[in-house]
């Protein structure tokens, strides 16, 4: 199961049910991929496939929406 907790232009934000417990969000589009750590700070943990523009474009919108990903987070995984 990997739910979806937005979807922005061509991104998708989404965890994976079955992970390692430290908060992070992954991100698809349709160039490539990345796993974004949410703590201690958001950071670039993996990516493949997408520009340097791109992985800003995904970090500022993890700013912007870093609320709403962590209460998505603590909902599905403290279910």
């Amino acid at each position: 199961m990997s739910p979806t907790v937005f979807r922005k232009d061509k991104y998708r934000f989404f965890f994976f049910s079955r992970e390692e417990i430290r908060m992070h969000v992954h991100v698809s589009h349709p160039d490539g991929e990345a796993k974004f750590w949410l703590e201690p700070q958001i950071a670039l943990e993996t990516q493949s496939g997408l520009s340097s523009k791109q992985i800003k474009t995904i970090e500022t919108l993890i700013h912007e929406n870093l609320h709403d990903v962590q209460t998505a987070w603590k909902a599905h995984f403290q279910s």
